[in-house]
């Protein structure tokens, strides 16, 4: 049994999928870019600024599945630039305690709205 988990306080789903669905214990959230959830517009800056965005997004639809980032337990970071990475490390860095959770980083080629960064995650359920 799977259940849907929605917020207003993080960016819509555009198109058919889900901000996130708990099901066997986890919660698997969609990938976040640094969309304002208020304006529905893209946050301009460098790659700081948009981790901020796309980790305080995620952390909405976590706490609307009764989550939180000490329950992560695996995240995959898509990249616009891997020579960005120290600088999303650093901001990313802080929202989790120890120990953090597993982590893929990859460099897309493009990502969505041409945003710098894009992160999903797994989460355990409440």
């Amino acid at each position: 049994m799977k259940k849907q988990v929605s917020t207003t306080e993080a960016p819509g789903a555009i198109g058919p999928y889900s901000q996130a669905i708990i099901a066997n214990g986890f919660v698997f959230l969609s990938g976040q870019v640094a969309l304002d959830p208020a304006s529905g517009q893209l946050v301009e800056g460098d790659i700081e600024a948009q981790t901020e965005r796309v980790m305080a997004n995620l952390g909405a639809v976590l706490k609307a599945s009764g989550s939180s980032f000490d329950k992560v337990v695996k995240t995959t970071v898509f990249l616009k630039d891997m020579g960005e990475f120290a600088r999303m490390n650093a901001v990313y860095a802080k929202f989790f305690p120890a120990p953090p959770p597993a982590r893929s980083t990859v460099e897309a080629a493009r990502l969505p709205r041409d945003v710098r960064v894009e992160i999903d995650l797994i989460a355990l359920a409440p």
